[in-house]
């Protein structure tokens, strides 16, 4: 079969069956890895691998860069030392500890290689822990701390592992080296993606055309981890950074521009997470082909197990002291900031789903070490690094959103959410106003006396249209507010222009180029319409 007959059946039937998941509110990646693992095993279902060369610089790069432009880039300084911790330290910790553990348990299976087995299964993965955050509706401080840990985890992660390799395969090891790699892949990400990020920034912002603007933004992530890549450094930190000061300051791009690239993001991320999930699933006749049998169905079980336990357990052997520590032994983070209860720790530590990044790098093991000799238990590590990303997937996929409806979390309030959007709308209004006045002053600005009413009636119903929804009476017939009712009849108004344009453009009236500008104004229209529904 050939690629692209093979690529084809792949993407169509991931997107449709993420498009069930999002149809009746499932976990898509989860839904994804299950119904793969069922597609695995119909006979004439292409063997579909995991290529580390492809994943790594071509998948993993423009999806960390949609969540980084969609990360809030003041949040994560106001929590940075979680972060931090969750990021460099629980990736660490977790690569020692499951090395060990292993270490001890399997026979045979040298240090080093077991390290090389507990980098790979390390990192927490980025879309499956804040879509289901997301979804169950979590408490925005422990959506930021999961989206921030999954951002850069991945980085800590693939050098701890490049390290642990390098003693697997015979380079040798010395403390100063592996710090040595572990600096110069953080700070020279880091580095790289500073350099690059303003003048990226800067060109993005006096692009006008969508069309290369779009190419643009597809092209930055790659940009940037090749960059990265290049001197040696860490690619995946480079493409966080560039996408956390794009996504700050994506204001600066023009409006219809912002609309066209938000889309397309959505598009490109929505297909490669649906895929690279689906492709999870499809391993299992993969890894089990390459066991073979070298090893009884008991022990694999039983490491499977036990690898499982180790993962789940040492997540939350770090996670509730590295909560806590930092209360009990600063004075100045006691100062700062408030102890958070006990519900955070518990669902951080249930949040860690394996992915993607941790099937690719497995995958990336070289067959052989120096001397030519087989990788030590390479296949084992494999099967092992499959147990961990389906059974994360499964245990916490299903029990997380049972979990955070049974713990006494902290309700949002509405009306609050409301007051600050209204304050906020209203203290844009005035500014926007006394705009208005000083440039109407200048006489090249004059306006008649409608289109200036009409400016100042747009601005009065942004800043009232909010404060309404606190209290506004509502229609006894529809139990819509004025605002309610304004909102539903303009977009009545905008589906009847539109009908009007098809039928001008189907009687030749007006020819499709003008009846394309004319709907897309109209879209755009629906699109503000739309946002101040929600």
């Amino acid at each position: 079969m050939s690629a692209t007959s093979a690529l084809l059946p792949l993407v169509a039937g991931s997107a449709a069956v993420a498009g069930v998941a999002r149809r009746y509110q499932l976990s898509a990646p989860l839904l994804l890895v299950v119904v793969g693992l069922g597609v695995s095993y119909i006979p004439g279902v292409p063997n579909y691998t995991i290529k580390p060369e492809v994943v790594l610089p071509l998948v993993l790069p423009p999806l960390l860069y949609t969540s980084a432009l969609d990360s809030s880039l003041s949040s994560l300084k106001r929590n940075l030392r979680p972060v931090a911790l969750l990021s460099v330290g629980y990736v660490l910790f977790s690569t020692v500890a499951v090395g060990l553990v292993m270490h001890a348990v399997v026979p045979g299976l040298p240090l080093p290689a077991a390290f090389v087995l507990g980098a790979v299964v390390a990192p927490p993965d980025a879309v499956a822990a804040t879509a289901v955050a997301r979804r169950v509706g979590l408490p925005r401080r422990i959506v930021t701390i999961l989206q921030g840990e999954s951002l850069a985890n991945d980085a800590t992660a693939i050098t701890a592992y490049r390290v642990a390799l390098a003693a697997a395969v015979g380079e040798g090891f010395s403390w100063g080296t592996a710090v040595g790699h572990f600096l110069l892949a953080a700070l020279g990400g880091t580095a790289v993606g500073v350099v690059l990020m303003w003048p990226l920034g800067r060109l993005r912002t006096k692009l006008s055309d969508p069309l290369l603007l779009n190419t643009f933004s597809l092209l930055v992530p790659f940009v940037a981890y090749g960059a990265a890549e290049a001197f040696e450094a860490s690619g995946v930190i480079a493409v966080v950074v560039v996408g956390l000061y794009l996504g700050h300051y994506a204001y600066q791009v023009d409006f219809a521009l912002r609309l066209q690239e938000d889309a397309v993001w959505t598009m490109v991320s929505f297909v490669l997470e649906s895929v690279v999930f689906a492709l999870i699933g499809l391993q299992l006749p993969v890894v089990l082909r390459a066991l073979g049998s070298n090893y009884s169905a008991a022990q694999l079980f039983g490491w499977a197990v036990l690898i499982l336990a180790a993962v789940i357990g040492f997540r939350a052997v770090w996670v509730w002291p590295a909560t806590y520590l930092p209360f009990l032994v600063s004075r100045r983070v006691r100062r700062r900031e408030q102890m958070p209860d006990w519900t955070r720790p518990v669902i951080v530590g249930w949040a860690a789903m394996r992915g993607v990044v941790s099937m690719a790098v497995a995958f990336s093991i070289p067959e052989t070490v120096h001397d030519g000799s087989p990788f030590p238990d390479r296949d084992l590590i494999l099967y092992l690094t499959f147990v961990v990303v389906i059974g994360t997937l499964l245990i916490h996929g299903v029990t997380l959103p049972k979990l955070v409806r049974l713990l006494p979390l902290p309700q949002r309030d509405p009306q609050r959410e409301i007051l600050i959007e209204a304050q906020a709308q209203h203290d844009a209004s005035d500014a926007a106003e006394k705009r208005l006045d000083e440039l109407l002053e200048d006489p090249a600005n004059q306006l008649p006396g409608p289109l200036e009413e009409r400016l100042r009636r747009v601005m009065d119903r942004r800043r009232n249209g909010v404060w309404e929804r606190l209290g506004a009476p509502v229609s006894d017939d529809t139990g819509e507010s004025a605002d309610a009712v304004y909102r539903r009849l303009g977009r009545e108004a905008i589906d009847t222009e539109r009908q009007t344009f098809v039928e001008l453009r189907d009687s030749g009236r007006i020819d499709d180029e003008l009846y394309r500008r004319l709907v897309h104004q109209l879209d755009l229209e629906e699109a503000l319409v739309a946002h101040q529904d929600e």
